[in-house]
């Protein structure tokens, strides 16, 4: 069945399995007749030569010149066609899908005065998989994503080029294979389709989708590192949480103690040490936090996936039309920051316990760099330096975009979100974070076989569900006896953790939160 959207009620879950999934999309009947209601008020108010912005005059600063009815259509299209500006690296499908869902979701609301038969028609390309060439940089978020939404729409027109079956092509040609037709715009409906958040939303719904497993990642890599380092497990103890209250603290503790369960390698006393350091002691702190930043940003996200967000508005009930700022992407640019703020802490976090684990002064008896040939061999080295230079990255991707502005249009558009700029680099720093947390299990995974070959039972006395992991793990990356080229085995880690199978494992054995 496809997955039927009316503005109203589309969710995360739905616009991944449309976006990766490439299920089908459906308009819903009461959605249809929305749409058709707020067509015809606008209908009408052509027939009364009404003025109104976009529909019957120019944008932006262009707003106070007057446009003839005959010349409406042609308003439309070249606003589609000037406001084509985005540049530079073109958009992973799966961006574009979303955005071209999340438009379609916004039409279906019935307050943009678009035609029926315009929505299908975008629907019908998300259908077919025609994917517009859309380049990732050009969108200050505000009036929301005017280049990038510019971009599908031009594929909506028959214009520009697309993604089709693997293979760049003219739209128009994808269109032709697939038995569609181009779109000739009618009044209003240029405007409809480029003014909104969807590109920035639709990159950052693919973000936070991946943080969320991200944030499971992160608690399996602490206790693998437990593990490995012998941790003091009563740092986690329950009575400790509460009495703090942060929720996303307690699901944290709560994981990191049940992945624990069984463990012979970490107890709740170790007679050696009286603390761990912060890394190791304060993850479920540090780690809850981005937890609560990411459920704030799930929270928001699942607002605007079904928020109308163009201009004007129209109100047909109320014989009404809103000239308003909804397009404005602030809401999400705030929600992207903080968003690439929780995961980056991720990384930074998890990069101090790799640290430990090579460091021979930090990691309780293991060899130095985790290599049994230290001096032939650099085991572990540099992969740590990699991580520093990652996390050290993200530092700079993690500054807030939404603290800067430049004004556009002449000054009538002086404030802007700098949104999609948020959504980006909160993609990159995802990138950075999962590479980082990879590294970590990798080094884990390495210090619990060196226990083994040190007689101390490492991997026999591993928890069910660490074992779980670690069996996974090695189902990829063996133990390093000597010296590997160290950069495959990173890349294979990687895909390891953004296939997200090494949950599934664990959560054979124990729930995760």
């Amino acid at each position: 069945m496809p997955i039927v959207i009316d503005g109203k009620s589309l969710t995360i879950e739905e616009i991944i399995r449309v976006c990766r999934g490439r299920e089908k999309v459906a308009i819903a009947e009461e959605a249809k007749e929305a749409i058709n209601k707020s067509r015809a008020y606008v209908e009408k108010k052509l027939e009364e030569k009404a003025v109104i912005y976009g529909l019957t005059t120019g944008f932006g600063k262009f707003a106070n010149i007057v446009i003839s009815p005959e010349e409406t259509a042609l308003l439309q299209k070249n606003l589609i066609i000037s406001h084509t500006c985005s540049i530079g690296n073109a958009y992973p499908s799966e961006y574009v899908r979303a955005a071209m869902l999340l438009r379609a979701n916004n039409l279906s609301r019935g307050h943009s005065g678009i035609r029926l038969s315009t929505v299908q028609a975008l629907v019908d390309m998300l259908n077919a998989e025609i994917h517009p060439i859309v380049p990732e940089k050009g969108s200050v978020g505000s009036s929301g994503d005017l280049a990038p939404l510019s971009c599908i729409a031009l594929g909506l027109i028959g214009l520009g080029r697309c993604e089709y079956k693997g293979e760049v092509m003219e739209t128009a040609k994808a269109l032709e294979l697939e038995g569609l037709k181009p779109v000739e715009l009618a009044a209003k409906e240029g405007l409809a389709l480029n003014n909104g958040t969807q590109m920035m939303t639709a990159v950052g719904v693919n973000v936070l989708w991946d943080a969320l497993k991200l944030q499971k990642i992160a608690d399996i890599a602490v206790a693998m590192t437990g593990e490995a380092m012998h941790v003091i497990k009563k740092a986690y103890d329950e009575k400790a949480m509460m009495l703090r209250g942060q929720e996303g603290q307690i699901i944290s503790a709560e994981n990191i103690r049940n992945l624990l369960d069984g463990s012979h390698n970490a107890k709740l006393v170790q007679p050696k040490k009286i603390q761990d350091p912060y890394s190791q002691r304060c993850a479920a702190q540090v780690h809850g936090a981005s937890r609560d930043a990411i459920s704030y940003v799930y929270n928001a996200v699942s607002k605007e996936i079904n928020a109308v967000t163009d201009n004007p508005l129209i109100f047909p009930d109320e014989d009404d039309v809103i000239s308003s700022g909804n397009f404005h992407g602030q809401p999400m640019a705030l929600a992207f920051d903080f968003l690439k703020i929780a995961i980056s802490e991720l990384a930074n976090i998890s990069e101090r316990r790799i640290e430990r684990l090579v460091n021979s002064d930090s990691s309780e008896g293991l060899p130095a760099f985790l290599t049994k040939h230290g001096g032939i061999n650099s085991g572990y080295m540099i992969a740590q330096y990699a991580a520093a230079s990652m996390v050290s990255e993200n530092k700079i991707y993690a500054h807030p975009a939404s603290v800067d502005s430049i004004p556009t249009s002449a000054n009538q558009e002086d404030h802007v979100s700098m949104g999609t700029t948020a959504a980006r680099t909160a993609a990159m720093v995802l990138d950075n974070a999962q590479k980082v947390l990879g590294i970590e299990l990798m080094c884990a995974a390495q210090a619990i076989w060196l226990r083994q070959e040190l007689g101390e039972n490492g991997i026999e006395n591993l928890a069910p569900a660490t074992r779980a992991a670690y069996n996974h793990i090695r189902e990829t990356i063996e133990p390093m006896e000597e010296d590997i080229i160290m950069m495959d085995e990173l890349a294979n880690m990687d895909s390891l953790v953004k296939d997200g199978a090494i949950i599934d494992e664990v959560e054979k054995v124990i729930s995760l939160k």
